[in-house]
Parts: C-alpha cells; sequence; structure tokens
C-alpha cells in the first residue's frame, strides 16, 4: 500500500506538492457512513481511493505521468547507459531547469512501512535514501549523495542491512539508482522495494492485463466474465489460450503510456469471445470486438487483479470512453476490496458528492500565475461543511481548479467571425 508521495520540479509541478494516502481525522455523519472507503493498518486508517480534479492544463495529469516515470526508474534505470538522458522535463520557468526534481514515497511492504527518495537532474542521480521501520522505529538503510566526495565511500553511507552494500556501489553508475542496481545484484531489501514497484504499484490498465491473463483459473475466468456482464457487456464467454510467455519486455512509454492493448498481447495470447445473440459463434477478440469492448476485457481484468490482491492502481482520465456508470461500478470494487487503492484524475463531477467520498479522498491541481501547478484537498477547506452542494460549488469556481471561460454570445461572435 502506499501512505504518501511527494513530487517537486516535474513538467507543471514546481514546488513540492503532496498526495497523503492517510486519513485524516474527520468526524461527521458523513464521514462515519463512508467507513468502507478506508482500511485500517497498525491502528491507522488509510484510504483506498484519491480523486484529482483540476481544469484543462492544470497540471493533474502531469502529477500521474511524474509518478509514472519516478516508479518505472526503479525498476529501468540499470538499464541505462552514459548517454542516457532521462525523459522528463523540469518545470521550465524561474531558472528550475538547472534546480533537482525529486521523488519521495512512503509505502508498505509485506507489513513493513519504507520510505524510498531520490533526486536528479535530467542527466545523473545526485541523491536516493532507503529507510524503514521494521520494529516500529525508523532505521536507515543507505543514504547516498554524488556531491559528497569522489570516491563511493564519501558518496555512500550504509548500516548493515544490505550485504556486502559496497559491491553494489562500485557497480551503480550516476545514471542508475542504487535500488534498482541492488535489486538486479540480488540483495533481498532492494529486492522488496523492486517488487513494490514492479508488481504492487500498478502504472495503468494496459500492459499490464497480459501477467493477470497468464494466472487465469477456470474459477477466476468464470469471475471475470461475471464482472464483464455487471458491467453490461454482451459477452456471454470467453476462452483464452496463451500462445508464449510475455517475459518481462513488454511495457509501454511510462511517461505517456502509448502502447496499445493490440501490441500487449497479440503474439502471446488467443482470445475468442461468444455473445449472448448467438453463443455457438466465435469472435476473434482483437480483430472483431469494438475497442470499447477490448478495452473494458482489460480494465476489469486488471482491476480483478489489484483489488483481489490488495494492489496500487494509477490511472490519468479514469472517465476516458467510460460510462460514469462504469466508472462508479469500479469506485466500489475498492471501496468493498481489502486495501487495494486507486489514485486517479477526472473531470466527471458527478463523483463530487460528500455522500461518496470523504473530504481527505478529493484533491483539486490548479495553475497558479507563474505556471506552476498546486495540489490541495478538499479537506483543507475548513469552512466548506459535508451539507454543502460541492459540485455546484466546484462549477462555480469556490476551489479554483476550473477553466475560466467568457462564453457570451459578443465573446464567441468575435471569436468565430472577427477579421
Amino acid at each position: 500500500m502506499v501512505l504518501e508521495i511527494r513530487l517537486s520540479n516535474f513538467f507543471s509541478i514546481r514546488d513540492e506538492v503532496v498526495l497523503d494516502f492517510r486519513a485524516a481525522n474527520i468526524r461527521s455523519a458523513n464521514a462515519k457512513t463512508l467507513k468502507e472507503n478506508v482500511f485500517v493498518h497498525d491502528g491507522s486508517e488509510v484510504l483506498k481511493t484519491l480523486i484529482i480534479y483540476g481544469a484543462n492544463a492544470s497540471g493533474k495529469s502531469n502529477i500521474i505521468k511524474a509518478i509514472r516515470f519516478c516508479n518505472a526508474m526503479v525498476f529501468e534505470s540499470h538499464n541505462h547507459n552514459e548517454n542516457t538522458v532521462y525523459n522528463f522535463i523540469p518545470f521550465k520557468f524561474e531558472n528550475f531547469g538547472n534546480k533537482l526534481s525529486s521523488y519521495f514515497i512512503r509505502f508498505i511492504a509485506n507489513d513493513i512501512e519504507y520510505e524510498y527518495s531520490f533526486s536528479l537532474s535530467r542527466t545523473a542521480i545526485v541523491k536516493e535514501s532507503l529507510y524503514y521501520y521494521p520494529k516500529g522505529r525508523i532505521k536507515e538503510i543507505f543514504t547516498r549523495d554524488e556531491k559528497r566526495g569522489q570516491t563511493k565511500r564519501e558518496k555512500y553511507t550504509f548500516t548493515d542491512v544490505i550485504k556486502r552494500p559496497f559491491d553494489v556501489a562500485e557497480n551503480t553508475s550516476d545514471k542508475t539508482l542504487y535500488i534498482s542496481r541492488a535489486s538486479q545484484m540480488d540483495r533481498d531489501i532492494a529486492k522488496e522495494v523492486f517488487n513494490y514497484f514492479h508488481n504492487t504499484f500498478i502504472l495503468n490498465y494496459v500492459g499490464f492485463g497480459i501477467s493477470a491473463i497468464e494466472t487465469i483459473t477456470n474459477k477466476n475466468q468464470e469471475q471475470l466474465i461475471e464482472a464483464l456482464r455487471i458491467a453490461d457487456s454482451d459477452i456471454e464467454n470467453v476462452k483464452i489460450k496463451v500462445l508464449k510467455k510475455a517475459g518481462k519486455n513488454i511495457h509501454a512509454d511510462l511517461t505517456s503510456m502509448t502502447l496499445k492493448v493490440e501490441d500487449v498481447v497479440q503474439d502471446h495470447l488467443q482470445i475468442k469471445t461468444f455473445h449472448k445473440a448467438n453463443p455457438g459463434v466465435a469472435f476473434d477478440f482483437l480483430s472483431e470486438e469494438s475497442q470499447g469492448t477490448i478495452k473494458l476485457f482489460f480494465i476489469m481484468l486488471t482491476l480483478m487483479d489489484v483489488v483481489r490482491n490488495n494492489k496500487v492502481l494509477l490511472i490519468d482520465e479514469i472517465e476516458d470512453s467510460l460510462h460514469p456508470k462504469i466508472i462508479e461500478y469500479i469506485f466500489n470494487m475498492f471501496r468493498v476490496g481489502d486495501s487495494a487503492q486507486l489514485l486517479c484524475t477526472t473531470h466527471n463531477t458527478q463523483f463530487l458528492n460528500l455522500k461518496k467520498f470523504r473530504k481527505d479522498q478529493i484533491y483539486f491541481a490548479n495553475k497558479a500565475q507563474n505556471g506552476a501547478t498546486d495540489l490541495y484537498s478538499l479537506f483543507d477547506y475548513n469552512d466548506f461543511r459535508d451539507t454543502m452542494d460541492l459540485e455546484k460549488a466546484y462549477l462555480q469556481g469556490r476551489f479554483d481548479a476550473v477553466p475560466i471561460l467568457d462564453d457570451s454570445d459578443d465573446q464567441l461572435k468575435r471569436l468565430l467571425y472577427e477579421k
């Protein structure tokens, strides 16, 4: 599970923004009825879902993109060579291009809390650290600062957690995260962290579905078909044949997630679907089903795996090509799950409803006058009561995170017809 994420100097993000999954101390009547929106870990409440609202170009997608980039760095940076330029852009104004970008995440893996962070330029890792709480008290695992000296022993400090740590450091260039190299070199705690980012923090629906498909049994295949029925699909049955293993070589551009479903599965799976109108006629899934059906199939497949196995899912614009009822169905899956978590952005204001979400589950992204993205929670508005109409207040600009438009008749005529 994830407890907290902090980002600074990525894309339109200038100063540090914080996403906090640790539930606030809310004792209102509404919050009490939403007890399934949280789960308890080690005596503390943790949120299952966070939703980010904001106008177009407010930077909410940049928050998702930055998290994807940073997480992907953990499981890809050991492949980087000396010519690597990282696939992100710092904040472009006020000389921030010459400042470091930073990522911090607090998470739980196998019931142990970790704090992991790194800072980088576009061409090098500069700082990195990992702490954990093995017995409820914080303990350093390692810290790294490339500016502390010339030798690895000057740049790194270690406790007794990682075996032969300097063997790993000697094989870690300034292009590579130490945790990524240590996992590759079979260090236990590094593998724990690596596996959290690679297997537990899922960066999108697409690209993950194939690994979930390969674990399908007769029982959960029936559950998948039932999930599609609940989502109002016309599919009556699905038959899946694995042609060859996908391995670990298939992944999208992790900052834009541009890989299509077909690119992921076409050489690895044979999927046949059968419909209610004529259950005896097979359809080739990738060539004969609609793009909406294909997308829904992989969404349901990924969601079932994420929720059942208490993973974290990251989605930008969750409403993309999906009916609001399907989105509500997705939110409900996380609500009834044990400790799976969802972080998403959306423009769909019908979910701005304090009968469905707590104040601390709703965030707003807004572009400030200097072009930087601000991020803040509805919980920060102490004067906003649970009885108020949240959707109306948002659309009226109460929280700033809406577009400012002049759509008067005169303005539209000037736009269309004045030369």
